[in-house]
Parts: C-alpha cells; sequence; structure tokens
C-alpha cells in the first residue's frame, strides 16, 4: 500500500503533464454546425404531445420532465473538447457516461429536436488511445476527473471504492499476469460498460446505420480495454463500488473480488457488437462476438449462480459468494446469461415482497438484507431509474412482459405523485413510500433530477402506458392500445416521419377508431384486446375502425 500510495505522489507522471495519451483516435464525428441550444418554450408545440385522458397527471408530469431536461442542455464549454450539444446528469459539475447511456433512451422521445444520443459523442472524443473511457469527465474542461486518473501509471487500482477507510486499495490479479502496460484510470472509472446498448435503443427510432458504423470502432476499442484491465484469471471480470456508492456488497469485493453486473454487462456487451457487426454486414464479426459472451455466460453461471438460494452473487478474491442481494444480479435477464430455469427464480424474487417486490419495485438492495433502509439510503435500498430500466428490459427479453409493465407503470405513477406533491423530480425514490428517496443520513437526494429521472415519466409513460414502441429498422411502429379512454400521441418522430395517432374506444370499449396522420408511409400493428391488426399506412391522413374478427 505504502508503494502504491508512493508512486501516485511522487512527481509529475507523463499522464499528468499530458505526454503519453491521444484521446478521440477511434472516433471521428460529424461535422455539426453550431446551433443555439433548443428551449423549452420554443421546442413545447414540436415535441411528441401524449394523449391519455386516463391520467391526466401522468401527462403533466412528461411535460414537467421536459421542462427540467431542457434546463440541463449543454453546448460545449470553450477549450473543453467536445464535439456535440449534450444533456447533463444533473448532479455536479461532470458529465457521468452511465447517466448519460440512460438519458439517451428518454431523449429519443424527442429525438431531432434535442439532445440525445449524440450526447455520447463526448466520451468517444475523449476515449485514451488504450480503449479506455473514464465514466465521470469534468464538464467545463473536458479533463478526466482527477481521483479516477492513474497518475503514477501503476497497476489498477480503486481510488474511492469498497466503502473502506482504507484509500486507495490495490487489485491483485489472480491466476494472470498484471496487464502492461498499466490502465490510464482508476478501477473506479472502468464500470457499466453501456453505450451500446444506448446506441441500440437510439437505433431503434432512427434506423440510422451510419451512425452505428461511426461508433464502432470506439466500442470494439473500449470492449478490448475492459477485457484487458479488468477480467481476473477466472474469466469474470472484477469491480469495486461500480456507482453503486454504499451498497452493502461493496466491502466483500475488496482487492479484486469480481462483480456479477460487470461480468454480465460484458457478457451483453459482446452480444451487441454481434448485433452491431450484422446490422454493419461486418465479415465474420458477429460469430466472434457471439463465442466471446457464450463462453463468459457459461463462466457467469458456473461461478456467480448460486442454485440453493436461487440467485446470482459476487465473487470475493477468496472465491467465496458473499451473502448480500442487491439488484445488480439482474443484469443476468438484460445480458441473456439466465437460463429460463434461473430467470423464473430471479423474477420470483421480484414478486417477493421480502425482498424486491416492495411498495415502489425495484429496491437497490433486497429488503431482508441488514441495513436496508425503508426509504432509500442511496443504494441500500433506494429505487433509481437506471437499474429499473436495466430491470424492465431484462424481464422483456425473457417474455415476462406483464411484470415489465407493471414495474414501469408503479414507477410512473409514483414518480407523477411525487412530483405533483413537491412540483419537481428526483434522483431516486424510496422503496417503501410514495416519496422521494433519502440518504443515510436523512438528507434528501437531488431534486430537479432530469438528469436520468426523466426516463420514467417520458419513456415509460410513452411505451408502456401510450402503448407506442417503435422499430425504425424495419419502418414499423407497434401500439399496444389498453386505456379505456382516448389515448395516443400527437408529433411522434421514429424513422424520420411524424405521426399522431388518436384511439378512442367506443362505448362499451368492444372497438376502437383509429386515427392517423403522417408525414410518410410506415407499417403499424395495433393491439386492443385480443383484437390484433396490421396497417399499412400511407402519406395523409387515415381511420380504421379495430373490432373483434367475427364482426369484421
Amino acid at each position: 500500500m505504502k508503494s502504491l500510495i508512493a508512486a501516485l505522489t511522487v512527481g509529475c507522471s507523463m499522464i499528468a503533464c499530458g505526454q503519453s495519451d491521444r484521446q478521440g483516435v477511434y472516433f471521428t464525428p460529424n461535422p455539426v454546425p453550431a446551433t443555439p441550444l433548443p428551449t423549452f418554450a420554443e421546442s413545447r408545440t414540436l415535441l411528441p404531445s401524449p394523449i391519455f385522458d386516463e391520467n391526466r397527471v401522468w401527462v403533466e408530469t412528461y411535460w414537467r420532465a421536459w421542462e427540467l431536461a431542457f434546463k440541463n442542455f449543454h453546448t460545449p464549454a470553450p477549450r473543453s473538447g467536445y464535439v456535440s450539444q449534450f444533456i447533463d446528469a444533473a448532479f455536479n459539475k461532470n458529465i457521468f457516461l452511465w447517466d448519460t447511456a440512460f438519458m439517451t433512451m428518454f431523449c429519443s422521445i424527442g429525438h431531432g429536436l434535442v439532445p440525445g444520443i449524440a450526447s455520447l459523442d463526448n466520451f468517444y472524443v475523449k476515449q485514451h488511445e488504450t480503449g479506455e473511457i473514464c465514466r465521470e469527465i469534468d464538464r467545463q474542461t473536458g479533463r478526466d476527473f482527477d481521483p479516477w486518473v492513474n497518475k503514477g501509471r501503476v497497476s489498477l487500482y480503486s481510488a474511492w471504492g469498497f466503502n473502506t477507510a482504507e484509500r486507495p486499495v490495490p487489485i491483485r490479479y489472480r491466476d494472470r499476469e498484471a496487464p502492461e502496460p498499466p490502465p490510464m484510470l482508476t478501477l473506479d472509472a472502468l464500470n457499466n460498460p453501456i453505450p451500446l446498448w444506448a446506441e441500440l435503443e437510439s437505433y431503434a427510432y432512427t434506423g440510422d446505420r451510419a451512425r452505428l458504423a461511426m461508433v464502432r470502432e470506439a466500442l470494439v476499442q473500449y470492449y478490448r480495454a475492459l477485457q484487458k484491465y479488468l477480467r481476473q484469471g477466472n474469466g469474470l471480470y472484477v469491480t469495486d463500488w461500480a456507482s453503486m456508492d454504499n451498497s452493502p456488497r461493496n466491502p466483500f469485493l475488496l482487492g479484486g473480488g469480481v462483480g456479477i453486473d460487470i461480468s454480465t454487462q460484458m457478457a451483453m456487451f459482446a452480444r451487441q457488437l454481434a448485433v452491431l457487426d450484422s446490422i454493419l454486414d461486418v465479415p465474420g464479426g458477429g460469430g466472434v462476438w457471439a463465442e466471446e459472451a457464450d463462453s463468459l455466460a457459461v463462466k457467469i453461471n458456473a461461478q456467480l449462480w448460486n442454485e440453493e438460494r436461487g440467485f446470482y452473487f459476487d465473487l470475493m478474491p477468496d472465491g467465496r459468494q458473499p451473502p448480500v442481494k442487491t439488484i445488480a444480479a439482474f443484469w443476468t435477464l438484460l445480458g441473456g446469461v439466465a437460463s429460463p430455469e434461473q430467470a423464473s427464480k430471479l423474477v420470483a424474487e421480484l414478486r417477493n415482497p421480502a425482498t424486491f417486490g416492495r411498495v415502489h419495485a425495484v429496491p437497490s438492495c433486497a429488503a431482508s438484507e441488514e441495513g436496508y433502509v425503508r426509504l432509500g439510503g442511496y443504494w441500500r435500498g433506494a429505487v433509481w431509474p437506471s437499474t429499473n430500466t436495466m430491470v424492465i428490459r431484462g424481464l422483456q427479453k425473457y417474455g415476462y412482459d406483464d411484470l415489465a409493465r407493471e414495474i414501469a407503470l408503479k414507477h410512473v405513477a409514483i414518480v407523477s405523485d411525487v412530483c405533483k406533491e413537491t412540483g419537481t423530480i428526483w434522483e431516486n425514490y424510496a422503496p417503501d413510500a410514495a416519496v422521494p428517496g433519502r440518504h443515510e443520513n436523512g438528507e434528501p437526494v437531488v431534486r430537479d433530477m432530469v438528469g436520468w429521472s426523466g426516463i420514467g415519466p417520458i419513456l415509460y409513460f410513452m411505451e408502456f402506458a401510450v402503448g407506442l414502441r417503435p422499430d425504425a429498422p424495419s419502418h414499423r411502429l407497434a401500439w399496444t392500445i389498453r386505456s379505456a379512454q382516448r389515448s395516443g400521441c400527437e408529433r411522434y418522430r421514429f424513422d424520420g416521419r411524424v405521426v399522431s395517432l388518436t384511439a378512442v374506444p367506443e362505448p362499451g370499449g368492444r372497438n376502437v377508431a383509429l386515427t392517423i396522420a403522417s408525414d410518410g408511409p410506415f407499417t403499424l400493428s395495433v393491439r386492443y384486446r385480443d383484437i390484433a391488426r396490421t396497417f399499412e399506412i400511407p402519406r395523409g391522413n387515415s381511420e380504421f375502425l379495430l373490432r373483434p374478427e367475427e364482426e369484421q
């Protein structure tokens, strides 16, 4: 430990002096014309406008979320090196990689009107030549957050992690040599590699293959860097606090433990690279990535699954599984790691009121854990929009659509009720009451947090209440109508089109009248109760009456 501290404090390293690193070498952004930032007042009549007579409070919260988001749009500061307008995390003076990935998901609803997926360009352009991308970068200077810079260029260590007074903590590699050269960044900076997930979510709205081609090399190099620096000798991946600041899991990972989240995220990353290469017609690439994902999934299931407890756990450096159940285990659904049988056991936990099936699902650690905080306690129980999105998409992947919708709409309801009461949107929420989350010391979390907290009142609301889900590459829009009252959306944006859709159920709710206006053709798949129809929508106005098959 003394030698590590000495290495970090002696002299001016080449990194600190800026002599040994080039950034952004794997990414060439498209030129972006200098334009003023959009304002909410100007954009209000252009943004998608949901119709949902069943719950006007949800509609009001949708617009409040956008109003707050517009306060957190930024233009690159002079000499920052950033290349795109961006949405900020609304947390402090820095931009955050995993926050930004989640924020782009709801910004896709306003694609073309607001800074969205291109917010990630400011991270790609700051990527180190080693492939590393810092998870936190100064918003004004464009420099990596200073504590996460490996100034002594020593072997991997955690600067702040593990919830211990002992800092920094070196990471011990087991059954493999420490990689050379050492990383540019600390372990704190290298977690939650989810930009490609965000890119593919955006692709569903835009169908923009050119963007995927532009970001591919940066993402491949990022994946390889994490593989080089985070992979333990057992084939799994090390982590520390993994952006879950005070999680009860953290001390068990001290000094080289492997995480169920980072390991599964790397399997997911590889699978998504296979999808990316398939979209881009890269010869042979998809097969290589799929093999890597499959191999890692086998290792995860062999070492991190606990059959007796029906749950996934981290692995301590000594090879034992710690006892703590956290939301990190559910990454195995989104990552496609769990078998159907394992998935059913995870779903049972999501429905279990003693663990994760709380008043407001899904808490960040099980309610049965020592130190669980009923009003949140940050990562000791709080419900976070980020991890809820991971759970929801994972459930959809395994066919648990009803549970995914239940969790999503419960979140929309609580965020909306709290917004009506407090006038704003919060960083996280309590799991056992419809109130904003609190820190362990009882202090309130960040307010006006849009930020990633916009994902519930904007994306969840549009997808799970209004019922719209785009597939731009296929020029298709799916619309699941569940409300017994008027619903739909004016100026919905996908695949370069602007579409207005209104559904009005007739008295008794047996039939529903549809009105569609579009500035371009597309395929519309509609589901209402037990009725499913597909329509080829032309440019212009269309009207349809959905009714049961026997009445056609």
